[in-house]
């Protein structure tokens, strides 16, 4: 049997009146905007609204008559309405009854569903501010939207942040990761530098999450046993590993929440605070030989190769030497498991990766009005971007069955029947 064809809507369809498919055809083959309150799309779009008002208003009498009601339609009212293409003139049908409730464009809205105000947080998740994003969508749309009501549309998503930084988590993670961004924020009638605390996570099953994001004081650690505290509360029970930096203090307060957890000191932050002392002529030698150290198959071997570093290198040597002896433990304690695992856990680079999204939604920015500004505009930009820090990590179930030997019940308990 022949499948028959699918007919596709004419222009005349959708423009019935004549003139106006007329302007829409010329408009189309020539160099006139697609878009904005001289845009042939407007004319479609509009058209569409209104054939769809009238679709409605047909579909309510005929529901009301099966009921036995004699209602009928009552003229027009006409308003203007915002759109994606540009303002919209809407010509919503009435009946008698005063029953009719339209869906596509309801009594009280000036606004088309699905229209600017999803455009609105998308440019606002770009780092723009609500001025920027007035003249954008003046420029693009032929709309006005004032800073204050630009404002409101982002103040809506309030809710939905609340909901996220207290939702509950998994009972365990295997890795934590924990840094601090830098961000001035206006308060009290001056700026002030403030530390935004992250805390990006890999669970049992390898899927990578941002637990939250704390704003306070100048990073320290005991800010840190307040993040840690709220992480608990939520419902996570143990930790495995946290990656951190060379924060004094911090070791400690990680041990006060989660006493199990294997305390990680990044190596990448080592090698950098390290090659300070290297001059520009020796700076590729000493990365060299320093990469002898924690590439090194063994703790022991990694031993030998930092004292032949401190050999080799003289004064220099011995003063890069000191600085690894002395968060020795730290900075070797992935040395005690297989090589996948040895990559997640050697340096806290996937909650600086996190940061750098930040950063360049940011970039433009020196400072915020306050707090809230802030969070605001940083949650919508994480969640924008979530494929690019959401995803599961790599040859996770070849690291399981690594964890799964190493730590015994301690993990399998953890782990979905």
């Amino acid at each position: 049997m022949k499948r028959k064809r699918k007919l596709q809507p004419k222009l005349s369809d959708l423009i019935p009146d004549p003139k106006k498919r007329k302007k829409v055809e010329e408009a189309l083959y020539s160099d006139s905007p697609l878009l904005g309150p001289d845009g042939v799309f407007t004319d479609i779009l509009q058209s569409l609204v209104n054939a769809s008002l009238e679709g409605e208003l047909d579909a309510h009498l005929r529901s009301e008559k099966l009921w036995g009601a004699s209602n009928r339609r009552n003229g027009h009212s006409s308003k203007s309405v915002k759109s994606a293409a540009g303002n919209l003139e809407i010509k919503t049908p009435r009946d008698r009854e005063s029953s009719f409730n339209p869906k596509i464009v309801g009594k009280w809205e000036r606004e088309l569903k699905g229209g600017l105000e999803g455009a609105i947080l998308a440019l606002y998740a770009q780092g723009n501010s609500t001025e920027d994003i007035h003249r954008m969508l003046k420029k693009i749309y032929g709309v006005s939207y004032s800073t204050s009501n630009i404002s409101e549309i982002t103040e809506r998503v309030w809710p939905e942040i609340t909901s996220w930084q207290q939702r509950p988590l998994q009972r365990a993670y295997m890795i934590l990761y924990l840094d601090g961004i830098f961000f001035r924020i206006q308060e009290d009638g001056r700026f002030i530098e403030k530390t935004l605390y992250s805390a990006y996570g890999v669970d049992i099953e390898g899927n990578r999450d941002l637990l939250g994001l704390y704003l306070n004081k100048k990073e320290a650690a005991d800010q840190w046993l307040l993040v840690l505290e709220d992480i608990k509360r939520r419902g996570v029970e143990d930790i495995f590993f946290a990656c951190i930096d060379g924060l004094p203090g911090f070791k400690k307060v990680i041990h006060t929440v989660f006493p199990q957890a294997i305390v990680q000191r990044c190596i990448v932050h080592k090698v950098r605070n390290s090659l300070r002392y290297a001059s520009d002529r020796q700076y590729k030698a000493l990365a060299t030989d320093l990469r002898k150290v924690y590439s090194s198959a063994d703790r022991l071997q990694a031993q030998m190769a930092l004292d032949e570093f401190e050999e080799k290198w003289g004064e220099k040597g011995q003063r890069i030497a000191e600085l690894w002896r002395k968060d020795w433990e730290d900075l070797m304690a992935f040395m005690d498991f297989p090589q996948d695992l040895r990559k997640m856990i050697y340096t806290t680079n996937p909650v600086e990766n996190l940061h750098r999204i930040l950063r360049k939604v940011v970039k433009s920015k020196g400072a915020w009005i306050s707090e809230r500004a802030l969070i605001k505009q940083l949650y919508l930009a994480l969640m924008q971007n979530q494929k690019s820090w959401k995803r599961k990590a790599y040859r996770w179930k070849a690291i399981q069955e690594q964890l799964e030997f190493k730590f015994g019940n301690r993990f399998t308990k953890f782990l979905d029947n």
